[in-house]
């Protein structure tokens, strides 16, 4: 994996160029990954299973999030355990924890 190093005339970089993909792990530190070229991959049924499973939680965290009360929860559960406030909503889905529409003691 390739290493990039930011000056301060650039200060972030994202995207595509060619073939090479630049992103930022959750850490901070910036990496350039070779596209994966998936259009020949038949997915089994319970791959296709577990993308739709994922899409799903993927829009409860959107949903979760966009929620002030529940971003706040979300956000100090994810400073408890290091992770992304995102992260943990997606997992609290796969968990089969719904703090969307549970109710307040």
């Amino acid at each position: 994996m390739a290493k990039v190093t930011l000056s301060p005339v650039v200060e972030e970089i994202h995207g595509k160029v060619g073939g090479l993909v630049f992103r930022r792990t959750a850490s901070g530190k910036m990496s350039l990954i070779k596209l994966a070229d998936m259009s020949k991959v038949k997915w089994s049924k319970a791959q296709k299973i577990q993308r739709q499973r994922f899409k799903e939680a993927v829009a409860y965290a959107k949903a979760a999030l966009a929620d002030p009360k529940v971003r706040a929860k979300y956000e100090k559960l994810a400073t408890k355990t290091g992770k992304r406030a995102y992260d943990v909503a997606k997992s609290d889905y796969f968990k089969g924890t719904n703090l969307l529409t549970s109710k307040p003691k």
